[in-house]
């Protein structure tokens, strides 16, 4: 389809510059250079028996048999959607984000840019109940390829989602109608089905063998509609974390253009390494920066749409963040990495395996965590009721917790439960503190009574002390911290008076400690924050 968030979805891969111009040389005609001058000595001709320059190792002459091998099973994708009206096009969930998805969101049959949401839609309305006019019918193709001999076929969910009919077309122009098998918007991928003559071609994912950086790759797909279009690159870079919560993406030097979305990217030898998913473009077109869904998330996500047209998750129920350098050294962390625990849900599997706010976990089953996203997506692969063996580091100490993964519950329901993206953040100086306010690295705190619970706007039950005002110079207000915020803790001291607080941070000083972490509560969620101690007690 078009690209997602505009264009999320495909891409393609690099480019055989070069090629041409070796196989030139190869045919034995003569290559002519730029008249010689009276004070250029070179012969206006070199007669070429053999070639004037080699590729480097590795480099192939042509990708041809490749194109042959897969083309088969590379399929374009027609669908049918009638969109909701709207001033532009938006793509739920990526207002604002700075990647131009797929090379594939909605685009219309006759030209780019046409098609769902878009101003140029050929069909127009047909007169709905009450006379009104009822939704146009919207246009928009992708990509995709068969990965069984009975007719299932991979693309992405941008591309199927909301489809009244999909219709594929295979390489030798036949058109068939499918069906929606599943889709899972975290991975945006889906699967669908045809039937017809069997077998189909199909290609397998390769969930061994690992390309390298730098590696020659081909993308097969359906850019502008075009069908059945190869072009090629390399590998850039692996794990590349562009905002999705469950993909560390491929990035490859590919050319991603509306229709790529779902196509395949192939090593040399014809397996899929990727699924073509997203593009970077600050214009809508290619800049050369696409990114692939790894294929061995691919074909576990696929095969669960197959089994039962779903993907279920596994959960913890714990709401972290990200261990910074100064969150590490004031939580005594090795390594500097890992996801801590801000809160813990009452009743769920991480609390029932015993895991507390202000764990820190560094390693799932063995596996380093390296941040928050990292263990959302390795506690994602595991299945209801498996076992996760979290390393954790408790009061400066490690320790092994085991938990049995739950259910991960969808979005929609997270959200209502009090999830969410994390909290602003702007330095705040706030109104001036009571003459009762004691000053702690920048704060101003007072216990929580009646009247400041009122005035601060802080709900009954929760524990700590108000943040009546913070210092805009202090370090407290550059990260963020606000009037109406609750400290909670001091380190791990638990504080409900201003005294306590002050005492946690001057024990922190005593023992030469950089940083002191705080527990912060914002509107009753909690949040770890480190400070630094590097300036005049009380200031």
């Amino acid at each position: 389809m078009s690209l997602k968030s505009l264009k999320k979805k495909g891409f393609v891969a690099g480019a055989l510059v070069g090629a041409g111009i070796a196989a030139a040389a190869l045919a034995g005609a003569g290559v002519k250079w730029p008249a010689a001058s009276a004070a250029d000595s070179r012969p206006a001709v070199i007669k070429a028996s053999a070639p004037v320059f080699a590729p480097p190792p590795g480099a192939p002459l042509s990708f041809a048999d490749i194109f042959e091998k897969v083309a088969p099973a590379v399929v374009s994708i027609d669908v049918t959607t009638r969109p909701q009206r709207a001033a532009g096009i938006q793509i739920p969930g990526f207002e604002g984000f700075p990647f131009n998805f797929g090379p594939n969101g909605p685009q219309g049959r006759s030209g780019p840019g046409q098609g769902q949401g878009g101003e140029d839609e050929e069909d127009g309305g047909d007169e709905g109940p009450n006379g009104q006019a009822a939704r146009p019918e919207a246009q928009a193709t992708g990509s995709g390829f068969f990965i069984s001999s009975s007719g299932y076929i991979v693309t992405n969910n941008h591309v199927v989602e909301g489809a009244e009919s999909i219709t594929v077309r295979l390489t030798d122009k036949t058109e068939l109608k499918a069906k929606l098998i599943g889709r899972d918007e975290g991975t945006d991928l889906a699967v669908i089905k045809v039937e017809g003559a069997k077998p189909f071609p199909f290609v397998d994912f390769e969930k061994q063998a690992k390309p390298r950086v730098g590696d020659w790759v081909v993308a097969v797909g359906n850019p502008f509609n075009l069908g059945g279009t190869a072009t090629a690159g390399i590998i850039s870079a692996y794990g590349r974390d562009i905002g999705e919560q469950f993909v560390d993406y491929i990035q490859i030097d590919a050319p991603i253009n509306r229709g790529n979305s779902g196509g395949p990217t192939f090593d040399v030898y014809g397996r899929v390494i990727g699924v073509n998913t997203a593009i970077f473009s600050p214009s809508g077109g290619s800049v050369g920066i696409g990114f692939a869904v790894p294929a061995d998330l691919a074909d576990t996500i696929t095969k669960q749409l197959i089994e039962g047209g779903k993907v279920t998750r596994g959960y913890l129920g714990v709401t972290i963040q990200n261990v910074t350098p100064e969150i590490a050294d004031g939580l005594n962390v090795p390594g500097k990495q890992g996801a801590l625990v801000s809160d813990v849900v009452s009743g769920g599997p991480a609390q029932k395996g015993g895991v507390q706010q202000g764990d820190v976990v560094v390693s799932v089953n063995g596996r380093d965590v390296t941040s928050n996203t990292d263990l959302t997506r390795q506690v994602a692969l595991a299945r209801a009721g498996d076992t996760l063996k979290l390393g954790v580091i408790r009061d400066g100490k490690p320790r092994t917790l085991e938990v049995r993964a739950g259910v991960r519950p969808s979005n929609a329901e997270l959200a209502s439960a009090g999830g969410g993206d994390e909290d602003e953040g702007a330095p705040g100086g706030g109104a001036r503190p009571p003459a009762a306010s004691t000053n702690v690295l920048g704060l101003g705190l007072v216990p929580l009574t009646d009247q400041t619970r009122a005035r601060l706007g802080i709900k009954a039950g929760v524990v700590g002390l108000g943040i009546d005002s913070v210092a805009a110079t202090s370090d407290a207000g550059k990260k963020g911290l606000k009037r109406g915020d609750v400290l909670q803790k001091v380190g791990d001291v638990t504080v409900t008076q201003p005294a306590q607080a002050a005492a946690a941070v001057a024990a922190a000083r005593a023992a030469k400690r950089p940083v002191v972490v705080l527990l912060i509560n914002r509107a009753g969620r909690p949040l770890f924050l480190p400070l630094k101690l590097d300036e005049t007690p009380g200031k």
